[in-house]
């Protein structure tokens, strides 16, 4: 399927009218101007991933906090696509500020790939310019975090701008066929279903002489609460968003969970867990249940399975897709690369002046990480009232941030029943 017939028979792209936006047509050949805020080795991906998308793409503006990673990003990208690749001295932003003003320069298109405390702030930034935007996931680490990602996302609506996440298991051929099934009655209704993201640690980024506690935190930022999220919410979200994706039935009622620390050190690594196991109640008897872990030396497993009335579903992500029972199906067909299926896509929809609009799961998806994080964190069972009610916040607006803040102040005490 090409771009143009799937901009014609897609299910999640919306008709927009075309007033007020630029024409990218074929035709037209205007070029399509990207900016890139955070350039680490996710946001460099997705700027390559960018250019591939289409050739009328240009990078022209990038951003970070620290000059270093701006550098490497950029002679990355300068020896693979040079003639496309346009940032000027005067577009290489550095600094907590650097968002705001690559976001009020004359870019099209932002890419949002910080440390995930900064998302909300940056994408409100983004949408309220008018800007296209790419956002990896998660889109914020605390509840009025998800507040302020709504009232973005439905400004976007409002201005029928596109905003693609970073979920990016519901962008590959077999796992889009698979949901037409399973939403299509394949297994019958769902009555149980299990999601395990296990894996082994992330690496560490070792302390330089010159650096200081908030330098050497923003560089191994996935370590601590306040920029991550913790695991659950940082990385094993996308099985969190899997499960509610096929599952097709809204928010739980309640989630209730636990978690712990057992292989990293207390005295280093920050202050994140490394493993949760949570159960999430629909209702009607409906539960979902979600295992992650990071720890070395441990077995690996990326799955999700379910039990229907009718039948069984049984994936291994980018290996099995498979129905069991009275409709009985296996993946045949070949798997693209869904991240670059991603911007593939949010660039067909630019050009053809369509909109792709993903902002009600990923918010919902980052609350359901967010939930289960505070019931493992608490102990308790937490209602969709009580989760959508919560004031707690893990760290400062973007805006507050800068070199001089008090690390004293930025970070939370170790999760647990004494300090929640």
């Amino acid at each position: 399927m090409d771009r143009r017939d799937f901009i014609k028979s897609s299910g999640i792209l919306v008709g927009a009218s075309t007033l007020d936006m630029p024409d990218y047509s074929m035709d037209a050949k205007k070029k399509i101007k990207v900016g890139l805020i955070g350039c680490g080795g996710r946001g460099t991906g997705a700027a390559f991933q960018a250019l591939n998308a289409d050739p009328d793409v240009e990078i022209v503006a990038l951003a970070d906090i620290f000059q270093a990673q701006l550098d490497t990003a950029l002679a990355s990208l300068m020896e693979a696509h040079k003639e496309r690749v346009k940032v000027s001295d005067k577009r290489k932003y550095v600094g907590f500020d650097a968002y705001q003003k690559l976001i009020n320069s004359d870019v099209d298109v932002v890419l949002l790939a910080t440390p995930p405390c900064f998302r909300p702030d940056h994408l409100a930034a983004a949408v309220k310019k008018g800007k296209h935007v790419f956002c990896e996931k998660p889109m914020a680490v605390d509840i009025p975090g998800v507040h302020k990602v709504r009232e973005a996302v439905q400004l976007a609506k409002d201005k029928k701008l596109n905003i693609v996440s970073g979920f990016c298991f519901r962008y590959t051929n077999p796992n889009r066929e698979l949901a037409k099934l399973i939403h299509g009655g394949a297994i019958g209704d769902i009555y149980s279903i299990s999601t395990f993201r296990l894996g082994g640690e992330l690496t560490e980024k070792v302390r330089q002489p010159q650096w200081d506690d908030l330098t050497y935190q923003l560089y191994n930022w996935f370590y601590y609460q306040r920029y991550s999220g913790d695991i659950i919410v940082e990385q094993t979200v996308h099985s969190i968003d899997f499960m509610n994706w096929m599952l097709n039935r809204g928010l739980p009622k309640a989630v209730s969970g636990t978690g712990g620390r057992q292989s990293r050190p207390w005295d280093k690594y920050g202050n994140v867990f490394d493993h949760f196991a949570i159960e999430f109640d629909y209702g009607d008897g409906v539960k979902g249940y979600h295992f992650g872990r990071q720890q070395n030396g441990t077995q690996s497993r990326n799955s999700v399975e379910a039990i229907g009335t009718k039948g069984a579903m049984n994936v291994s992500v980018l290996s099995k897709y498979e129905i069991t029972g009275q409709n009985p199906w296996k993946f045949a067909g070949k798997t693209d690369n869904m991240y670059q299926t991603q911007h593939n896509e949010l660039f067909a929809a630019i050009k053809n002046k369509q909109v792709i609009n993903d902002g009600d799961f990923m918010a919902d998806s980052t609350l359901l990480g967010i939930w289960a994080r505070e019931a493992a964190y608490s102990g308790k069972i937490i209602s969709l009232e009580e989760i959508q009610n919560s004031t707690k916040v893990y760290g400062p607006s973007a805006d507050e941030y800068s070199w001089q803040m008090e690390i004293d102040k930025a970070l939370i005490p170790r999760p647990g029943l004494a300090s929640s």
